[in-house]
């Protein structure tokens, strides 16, 4: 039996307008009622993955930041954290500034950016569908170098910087993985969202990377979890369906990834299943979590 299972957000649990279905929330529910301990595992900030976490009734602990935040609901308290540092933060945002790359940064509470495009503009879509207490808190600066200088803020989950341009994409990945002390995440594929202008469908499609500290993953959030339920892995699902979900699909005792997944996330899960607009998380429950 099953007794824990991690579930990533964007492209796993939400599809592609953001939303979960009626008959997954009662999925997730059911497993929670059976014992199961359900950990929305996402590299969103605290309080957007809390808000989503508490709709959802699956409400006591929570990944954030990718793994660089492992947060009691219950208690409303952070019980580990590997952040980035203010200084390695500027010295990425000072890269970024110089070589005009479009990045956005992300605190427990917010995402700092200049604009609203790509990741930021995706929130901002779904924000307009969600009361103010369950929104993603988008700070839009000026100058993102100068307010973190000045904001008084030392807490860091990672910085997501995006490009339209593949061969742009390229080139950053090649300068932030001259920077020492951090952790450069690998895609090769666009992120695809779609958000609603009116009563058309409007794609949202990119390349990006997300910047953590070194070492910061969402198993190793896992594992301290792990420690303090007195889980083994073996008892373990993972559910995602991106690079920043592979460790814990590769470590968990079942890793299952979505339909929409890339071919790399694909080649090392155990199960897949259908993608996120066809309820594939809920698929999984039915195959192999619920009695």
């Amino acid at each position: 039996m099953y007794k824990f299972v991690a579930i990533d957000l964007d492209g796993t649990l939400l599809n592609s307008y953001g939303e979960v279905t009626k008959d997954t929330k009662e999925a997730l529910l059911k497993a929670k009622s059976q014992g199961v301990e359900i950990v929305l595992s996402s590299g969103r900030p605290i309080s957007s993955t809390e808000s989503l976490a508490k709709e959802l009734g699956v409400d006591n602990y929570l990944i954030s930041g990718n793994g660089a935040a492992v947060y009691d609901i219950k208690n409303q308290k952070l019980i580990r954290d590997r952040f980035l540092s203010k200084e390695q933060v500027l010295n990425i945002a000072k890269l970024c500034e110089e070589n005009s790359f479009f990045y956005n940064v992300y605190t427990e509470d917010e995402v700092i950016a200049n604009s609203l495009n790509y990741n930021v503009l995706f929130y901002h879509k779904e924000n307009l569908k969600k009361i103010e207490e369950k929104r993603t808190h988008i700070n839009i600066v000026q100058n993102i170098e100068k307010y973190i200088e000045d904001s008084g803020k030392e807490k860091f989950l990672k910085i997501t910087v995006c490009d339209e341009s593949q061969f742009i994409f390229n080139s950053i990945m090649k300068r932030l993985k001259l920077i020492d002390g951090i952790d450069v995440l690998e895609t090769e594929y666009m992120s695809r969202k779609k958000i609603k202008s009116g009563t058309e469908d409007v794609n949202i499609q990119y390349f990006y990377t997300e910047v953590t500290n070194k070492n910061v993953n969402k198993w190793s959030a896992i594992e301290f979890l792990l420690k303090e339920l007195n889980i083994n892995k073996e008892e373990v699902v993972a559910i995602g369906d991106n690079m920043n979900d592979i460790e814990m699909i590769q470590n968990a005792g079942l890793g299952i990834v979505m339909g929409n997944s890339n071919p790399k996330m694909k080649e090392i899960a155990d199960e897949i299943v259908s993608d996120n607009n066809s309820e594939g998380v809920l698929e999984a429950f039915n195959k192999f979590i619920l009695k």
